[in-house]
């Protein structure tokens, strides 16, 4: 009897423990912070090596409206930013619409603000006056290309950016998936960093095709000033959401207004709006929601799809 009142308290005694474990960590995950320095973190939407020195001066800016040292990082891609953001290594990310998505389902990410830029007219694919909220991917081949229309494109190579890329890779993907075209299994992906990359790559004849956003031969204009002639589109997604600014889930609301004020602040000044636009072709930002972002989560199923 002794022996069975011993092992009942020490059953007991784990069933506390864990439970008081249990509480403990739920306690922890409500709990919020407020960074005494901020780590940012950038995925690269050109050559990494240029958007990095770009990227600093934000530091100074950031820091000088937040009171607090800021430190600004370059990712490799936009898992490796919300695998940081999970691990607490990064207090804010610069995420795709769809890097956005991955982060918040995994509880790494909050949306706070989302990127304003010009929208882009055609066919010369030059910048509107108009700011807009989303934007377009295209498919850019070279002129005189056999491929005509994206139903060509079977068989052929295309240069791709990462998977969870909207425009480098989940829109067109999706959509084609939808009429009929298996891209992943149906054609050759290669995949390169930076959207600049994958234009010189049809340019040079290197890839058939690019997905790229629109109009991202805009990038490498000024090293191939032709490149509106020799590297055309041939088909348009719908419009995709903007880049996000996303934050820590468990950072305080508080500081997030702080935040979010900060970076609107500087995209309404005349040398926060052009360092923006130097670093991510943002114009500036407003807030926004989860639930824009349905979209996203909608193409990113079809994408699953095609690997089935």
């Amino acid at each position: 009897m002794k022996k069975i009142k011993k092992f009942l308290v020490i059953g007991l005694a784990v069933m506390l423990t864990l439970v008081a474990s249990a509480c403990s960590k739920k306690t922890d995950s409500k709990k919020t912070y407020t960074p005494k320095v901020l780590n940012v973190q950038f995925v690269p939407s050109q050559a990494a090596d240029k958007l990095e020195g770009r990227a600093k001066p934000l530091e100074e800016m950031l820091s000088k409206k937040l009171g607090i040292p800021v430190h600004v990082t370059m990712s490799t891609d936009y898992t490796t930013v919300v695998e940081a953001m999970k691990s607490k290594k990064v207090d804010v990310g610069f995420l795709p619409p769809d890097g956005y998505v991955l982060g918040h389902k995994q509880g790494a990410a909050d949306i706070l603000l989302q990127a304003e830029r010009y929208g882009v007219q055609q066919p010369n694919g030059m910048p509107s006056k108009k700011f807009v909220k989303s934007y377009r991917a295209e498919i850019l081949v070279k002129k005189g290309s056999k491929i005509k229309s994206w139903k060509d494109l079977k068989g052929k190579s295309i240069s791709v950016q990462n998977p969870t890329s909207s425009s480098g890779y989940v829109f067109p993907v999706a959509e084609l998936y939808e009429k009929g075209l298996n891209v992943p299994k149906e054609c050759k992906l290669v995949t390169v960093t930076g959207h600049d990359q994958a234009v010189l790559n049809v340019l040079n004849g290197d890839t058939d095709a690019a997905f790229v956003f629109e109009d991202a031969r805009n990038n490498v204009k000024a090293d191939e000033p032709d490149i509106m002639k020799k590297v055309v589109p041939i088909y348009f997604t719908k419009p995709i959401p903007n880049d996000t600014i996303c934050v820590q889930p468990n950072m305080s609301k508080k500081f997030r207004k702080k935040l979010a004020k900060a970076f609107i602040e500087i995209g309404e000044s005349k040398k926060g709006r052009a360092l923006l636009e130097s670093i991510y072709g943002h114009e500036g930002y407003v807030i926004a929601k989860n639930s824009d972002f349905n979209v996203v989560r909608k193409y990113d199923k079809l994408v699953d799809e095609t690997q089935q």
